[in-house]
């Protein structure tokens, strides 16, 4: 299946746990994204394949299956254990974000408005065969960072809002309240293990924990700084947060005034 909701900004986070929490996949601009040992750091290997960036990546709950996107307009799938590539998406523009669907069999694919494309959330189906089989969906606006859950997909962007959409009409269902959510930009999106609740990180200077079936605010994380990454441990009831201002604006001459550190909350 090939679905598409087109409209907003979409961005996601660079670093990624499996469900066991034993494993640790780290994406960045260097085209060669790693898997580590989570409990010791130690490196177990590279996924080489992609020509730019590679923005984010999900790997299946049996860790058997990865799927990484790149700015190289690819989206690609390969085999956690022997790092082989299994099948490739493409885009004509990059791909900023993937996500599996709860049962691995769908995969939810954001790509940055590029040239006379506007940005889009695709669901592409992950088959046996690894085939695509493309169907309809009707186009809607949307921003941000999603996450395939069941028969709705969650997304969050630059406006601020939160917003829950039907994965098979692209109707949106649900918006956060404004009066709630964010005041500024959202950068990241990360839900719980059994995805019935969700982190989101803002330039606000603070990250909220919202259900995922009716948008409600759950708690709110207080920082002294811009969030720019989000992450929910697999295994404890704990958050992560991460970020700073933008390295632009942080002097040379001392690096401890960005405030670089990454922070873990007690999730309840």
């Amino acid at each position: 299946m090939s679905c598409t909701i087109r409209n907003g900004i979409c961005k996601c986070e660079n670093l990624t746990y499996n469900r066991d929490g034993d494993l640790l996949f780290s994406c960045a601009k260097d085209h060669t994204p790693t898997v580590w040992f989570a409990d010791n750091g130690e490196r177990l290997g590279t996924y080489r394949g992609h020509n730019g960036a590679v923005w984010c990546c999900d790997v299946s709950r049996n860790s058997a299956r990865l799927i990484m996107g790149s700015a190289d307009q690819t989206v690609k799938l390969w085999n956690v254990q022997t790092g082989a590539q299994l099948f490739t998406f493409n885009f004509g523009s990059p791909a900023r974000s993937v996500d599996f669907s709860v049962g691995d069999k769908l995969a939810v694919i954001t790509t940055d408005p590029f040239l006379e494309l506007t940005s889009a959330i695709h669901v592409k189906r992950i088959a046996g065969d690894l085939t695509e089989r493309p169907s309809r969906m009707n186009k809607q606006s949307c921003n941000g960072t999603p996450q395939y859950e069941y028969t709705t997909i969650v997304s969050a962007g630059e406006d601020a809002v939160i917003r829950l959409w039907d994965s098979e009409t692209g109707k949106l269902l649900m918006e956060s309240n404004k009066d709630l959510g964010h005041k500024k930009a959202i950068t990241s999106l990360s839900k719980s293990r059994d995805g019935s609740n969700f982190l989101i990180g803002s330039l606000d200077k603070s990250s909220k924990l919202w259900d995922t079936r009716t948008l409600t605010l759950i708690k709110n994380f207080v920082t002294e700084r811009p969030v720019n990454a989000v992450a929910m441990a697999p295994l404890l009831e704990h958050v992560v947060l991460g970020g700073g201002p933008d390295p632009s604006a942080v002097t040379t001459t001392d690096h401890r005034a960005g405030k670089f550190e990454a922070k873990f909350y007690d999730k309840v």
